[in-house]
């Protein structure tokens, strides 16, 4: 429901992405908690904290991901107006991928 009144409200691009995410991302990270606990109690041990590390790791990396996909997206609306589409995309990409190991390298750092 709340992704329709977003769609209403902010149009069908922006309320996808409040479609998209909840639905993909808790199954994602249930699923990488469930088989490292698998994994763990296959040689007898709990693994429920290694589960949870991942898990988390996960959203960390999905968090990142998202910032250089806004990233990703501002380039491309701003530039493709002005600029040809292999362009766009092209500088959009380094833009996207520069956000995203910046991000990665930052969390290793701290």
């Amino acid at each position: 429901m709340l992704a329709g009144l977003i769609a209403k409200k902010f149009g069908a691009e922006v309320g996808g992405l409040f479609l998209a995410f909840p639905a993909i991302f808790p199954a994602g990270a249930t699923m990488i908690e469930k088989h490292e606990t698998n994994k763990k109690a296959r040689h007898g041990l709990q693994g429920t904290k290694r589960g949870r590390l991942l898990a988390g790791a996960d959203a960390l990396g999905a968090a990142i991901g998202s910032v250089g996909l806004v990233c990703f997206a501002t380039l491309t609306w701003k530039l493709l107006p002005s600029h040809s589409t292999w362009v766009t995309l092209s500088i959009a990409t380094m833009g996207w991928f520069g956000i995203a190991i910046s991000g990665w390298l930052l969390q290793k750092r701290l």
